[in-house]
């Protein structure tokens, strides 16, 4: 099982870039294929409620990919802090971490949702600060965090968690490294 941490700086990260965000950016392109700054940011509200409900353990109708359908809420810049304030706290409590949970409609151990959470809210946070112009910093625990998921995923033959792997120099720094194995290109520009 891996070791419960704090999601906590990703989530104020997401939440910092997101009020960075001009209304003039939002139908702006991102780093993700074919989403939208604001298709983007529905997608996170969608996933910080799925893993957040994942932490609880409770199932969910719908995968947050079914919000995508309705555009991105008018109240997003109210919701999207709270929303993501909820994911913190519920990944605080120990049980989050242990037993299976599933988000998303896909079942995965605990402390996996956990990872997979960070990631989300690490890549996507990227994803949005780089689309608006904005800087985009990861704590040095959060990025160990998220370098190891990266690369075991690419290692383990898979199309990468965002796409197929991007070729990163191993002097590189680890953050732009574990970026690479998520699928994401760290000179992307819009």
């Amino acid at each position: 099982m891996a070791e419960p941490f704090d999601l906590a700086p990703a989530a104020r990260r997401v939440a910092d870039v997101a009020a960075g965000i001009r209304d003039d950016q939002l139908d702006g392109p991102t780093p993700c294929p074919d989403y939208s700054v604001s298709v983007l940011l529905t997608h996170v509200l969608g996933l910080a409620t799925a893993f957040r409900d994942a932490a609880h353990k409770v199932g969910q109708s719908m995968p947050p990919q079914a919000a995508l359908a309705d555009g991105l809420d008018p109240d997003w810049r109210t919701k999207l802090p709270v929303r993501l304030d909820e994911l913190v706290t519920a990944w605080r409590a120990p049980d989050a971490w242990t037993g299976m949970t599933e988000a998303g409609g896909v079942s995965l151990p605990g402390d996996i949702a956990g990872i997979v959470a960070t990631d989300e809210l690490v890549i996507h946070g990227w994803d949005l600060a780089r689309a608006t112009g904005q800087q985009y910093d990861c704590d040095p625990e959060t990025t160990q965090v998220i370098f190891g998921f990266t690369q075991q995923s690419a290692e383990a033959g898979s199309e990468g968690v965002f796409g197929p792997p991007v070729e990163v120099p191993e002097n590189a720094p680890l953050f732009d490294r574990a970026l690479g194995y998520a699928g994401r290109d760290p000179a992307w520009r819009p």
